[in-house]
């Protein structure tokens, strides 16, 4: 086994590196870093955002936005990969029975099914429902839109922890996701399933074509 000291000083010295090649960049370096992790390789952008968050914090929502930005177009490259490799990409991954689930999940409603796992920090295969997404055909406006919301979301909350508890605060969350992963994801797919059912109970209501009667007055959407 790697002793532990030496782990440490791995870490450390890949820490210093990426400041290192952010420096120059000043405040658009978080884009930058949310660039690269969304796309193949992964970065400490959590991290990342947590330190430019701390450090500046009137402009939190700039860091904010910047990441969320970053990410999307940094996703762009995995969406390019699926969309080449088509489902074939997709299945050598994951299992048939995790294909299904995923493409039902698509079929049903394709923003959300893309939105919540990228609200979601590690441990959550974000890259694969990317993958999922274009080798499903996801709209590419689509595709940047629904990533985007999600990180935004993520990176909102992210901020306010950070101004309120401190940059530790990454520890904290990161302990919680790997403890209770399993409730995370429950919670998720709970919520996934009340919006789509909220969405089909107000395309029922607001079905095209239905003719109003005459003489009364428009229904009002409650």
């Amino acid at each position: 086994m790697v002793p532990l000291n030496t782990v440490k000083n791995i870490l450390k010295r890949y820490t210093t590196w990426i400041w290192k090649v952010l420096a120059p960049l000043g405040p658009w370096g978080v884009f930058a870093i949310a660039a690269v992790d969304g796309s193949l390789v992964g970065m400490p952008i959590d991290a990342v955002v947590a330190s430019y968050v701390y450090n500046d914090r009137p402009h939190f929502l700039f860091y904010v936005v910047m990441a969320s930005a970053g990410s999307a177009l940094g996703s762009s490259v995995m969406y390019a990969v699926g969309y080449f490799g088509g489902e074939t990409v997709l299945r050598k991954r994951i299992s048939e029975e995790r294909f299904d689930k995923i493409h039902a999940s698509f079929e049903q409603h394709e923003f959300w099914a893309l939105m919540f796992p990228a609200m979601l920090p590690p441990p959550t295969p974000f890259k694969l429902f990317v993958l999922a997404a274009s080798a499903f055909e996801m709209r590419f406006t689509h595709f940047l839109a629904a990533v985007f919301a999600g990180r935004f979301v993520r990176f909102f909350v992210l901020a306010v922890l950070t101004i309120e508890f401190g940059p530790q605060v990454i520890h904290l969350l990161g302990s919680l996701v790997r403890q209770h992963l399993g409730w995370l994801l429950a919670v998720v797919a709970a919520a996934v399933a009340l919006g789509l059912l909220g969405w089909r109970r107000r395309s029922r209501r607001v079905s095209p074509g239905t003719p109003a009667a005459e003489g009364s007055s428009p229904t009002k959407m409650r």
